[in-house]
């Protein structure tokens, strides 16, 4: 039976993760700071006997050796999301973003893991103003947070040249579903509106609501880290890939997708009115990703598009918020 450790695997994608892992039948590992994870996240999976969590920091070395023993794949989901608390707080950003992901990755070497897959990021793509983003063209880094990332991508090639490690990064664009979280100071954009549409309280959009990115549903991405850890031609290996659908949306079409399927639950929620506010520091604009890539080197197929994924996130929100 192959074991995987997944870091950051009480958060919300690393708990999809570990769940999806579990059905297949794999021994996980967890390992976990709570800083911005949830233990209720993973509390379904701890009397499982092939789930083991690890309470622990990606900053100190020792926590990442203990988690990475008899492992043969690592997910690596743990960092410190979002752009605004980068510009905030730019050097925890940078220790958990790039020092924690380097001790991830000399753990793994030295432990002999098969294959590090990563968390990398749209943000990567910085000032580029080339539509549909292709995974050779990028820009320069808008944000502290946009430059850990590619850090992160500048380290994981060194790594599989260097030390023959293989590395697989997934440039995740606008994840969204089950368990993101919609508390907090920097919630997500989709949680945070259903949260305030569900109270009738006025979402407000950054800019005129024009500005668009490829919302990507939990499930899809899920399918990205399972094909990653599958692949198996060496053309496959030591890259990056955009995680996405291959669509854009732009914010009000959002707000009004949101809107028509909360109503369906709750009428009055057609009524509440949209704010609009000033551009966020370090936003890009548009965002769409080409996943042709992924198709032909990994054969992705991605099984949501944002309509079906929100309807499915507007049912669980609806069930934990209510």
């Amino acid at each position: 039976m192959n074991s995987v450790l997944v870091t950051g695997g009480a958060g919300f994608i690393g708990s999809n993760l570990c769940e999806k892992l579990l059905e297949k039948g794999f021994r996980v590992v967890c390992l976990d700071n709570f800083a911005t994870g949830h233990r209720s996240n993973i509390q379904p999976f701890l009397e499982n006997r092939n789930f083991t969590l690890i309470e622990g920091d990606i900053r100190n070395i020792e926590d990442c050796q203990r988690a990475v023993v008899d492992v043969d794949f690592v997910l690596h989901q743990a960092a410190l999301g979002s752009v605004p608390r980068s510009i905030n707080d730019p050097a925890t950003t940078n220790d958990v973003n790039v020092g924690g992901f380097l001790n991830m990755l000399i753990a793994s070497r030295d432990s002999d893991v098969k294959r590090f897959i990563y968390a990398a990021s749209s943000s990567t793509y910085g000032d580029s103003i080339a539509l549909p983003k292709v995974e050779d063209v990028i820009g320069k880094p808008l944000s502290p947070y946009a430059i850990t990332k590619y850090v992160n991508e500048l380290y994981a090639d060194v790594f599989s040249k260097t030390y023959g490690l293989e590395t697989i990064g997934l440039r995740y664009f606008n994840v969204f579903g089950r368990r993101q979280d919609p508390n907090g100071a920097y919630a997500a954009v989709i949680p945070l509106f259903v949260k305030k549409l569900i109270a009738h309280e006025s979402p407000i959009i950054n800019g005129d609501g024009e500005n668009s990115r490829d919302f990507t549903y939990i499930d899809n991405v899920i399918q990205m880290n399972m094909l990653a850890m599958s692949a198996s031609s060496p053309e496959a290996l030591n890259t990056v890939y955009n995680t996405a659908f291959g669509e854009r949306t732009t914010l009000n079409q959002l707000v009004g997708y949101l809107k028509k399927f909360l109503s369906e639950y709750d009428s009055g929620i057609s009524n509440v009115e949209i704010l609009y506010g000033p551009n966020r520091s370090g936003d890009i604009p548009h965002s769409l990703a080409s996943i042709q890539k992924a198709k032909s080197l990994l054969g992705y197929n991605p099984q949501f598009d944002l309509e079906q994924g929100l309807n499915e996130a507007v049912k669980y929100y609806w069930s934990v918020m209510k």
